[in-house]
């Protein structure tokens, strides 16, 4: 056989290879939504977190995460029976995504969506630092390839632990900002908004950030914010090529 010809023989295996790895897509990941809290910021009842909990839910499964291998997590869960979320607490967090991850062979998935400060996030009664989610994720999925989206004010405290290689991390502030938009009468944060309104077209989770990085932006804006929440994204060397599109 001539070198052209094996080369292009090897060419096409690769092209199957990658072919059935896209194909595969995210059916076998394990993933966690977590609303951590159901007040305002005035400290009135709010559903502003569980309606994200619920609706970004359903487009993971609209892309083609799985329902079985997807756990939501509520403060007041007997409230949504129909989407049967377990409590939202550290311990029961990690719990389930180490569950998960061992009925799964693909990557990992988080979105925590809460109040936060700059010692970490609320989930429930306690304040979740960037060393125990680490070590939530860090257990569960150790080098799959993982994707971890913190919604929370100061949620820039998480970037420095939980980014690594085979990681994509995006929080909704820097580590010294707020981020906004969880009012009584809020329906989503500011972030939470972006990540449900350019998620179906994004295509892929690296896109997906520079959209919502943007139409934070616009948010703010427009609102005219004086200290911008400025997001933070962190894409390990090695996960981008790991990352399965959806369009």
């Amino acid at each position: 056989m001539r070198l052209g010809s094996i080369a292009a023989a090897v060419l096409a295996v690769l092209f199957c290879l990658a072919g059935r790895a896209a194909a595969a897509g995210y059916a076998d990941w394990a993933a966690v939504v977590v609303a951590g809290d159901f007040h305002a910021h005035s400290g009135a009842e709010s559903e502003v977190f569980d309606n994200a909990r619920r609706d970004i839910t359903n487009d993971l499964e609209g892309v083609g995460f799985q329902p079985n291998n997807i756990m939501q997590f509520s403060v007041r869960p007997a409230l949504y029976p129909l989407q049967h979320p377990r409590h939202s607490d550290g311990q029961t967090v990690s719990t389930s995504l180490w569950d998960l991850s061992n009925g799964t062979s693909g990557g990992c998935f988080a979105y925590f969506t809460s109040h936060g400060s700059p010692d970490g996030i609320l989930i429930g009664d306690d304040t979740l630092t960037p060393t125990t989610i680490n070590q939530t994720i860090s257990n569960a999925c150790g080098d799959r390839p993982t994707v971890v989206f913190v919604s929370a004010c100061y949620s820039g405290v998480f970037v420095p632990l939980l980014a690594g290689p085979n990681r994509m991390v995006m929080t909704a502030a820097r580590r010294d900002r707020t981020s906004f938009g969880c009012g009584e009468s809020d329906r989503y944060t500011f972030f939470d908004a972006c990540f449900l309104q350019y998620f179906k077209n994004a295509g892929d989770f690296p896109n997906l950030a520079k959209e919502v990085e943007a139409c934070v932006s616009e948010h703010e804006t427009k609102e005219k914010v004086k200290y911008p929440s400025e997001p933070q994204i962190s894409i390990g060397a090695n996960v981008a090529a790991q990352l399965p599109r959806w369009k």
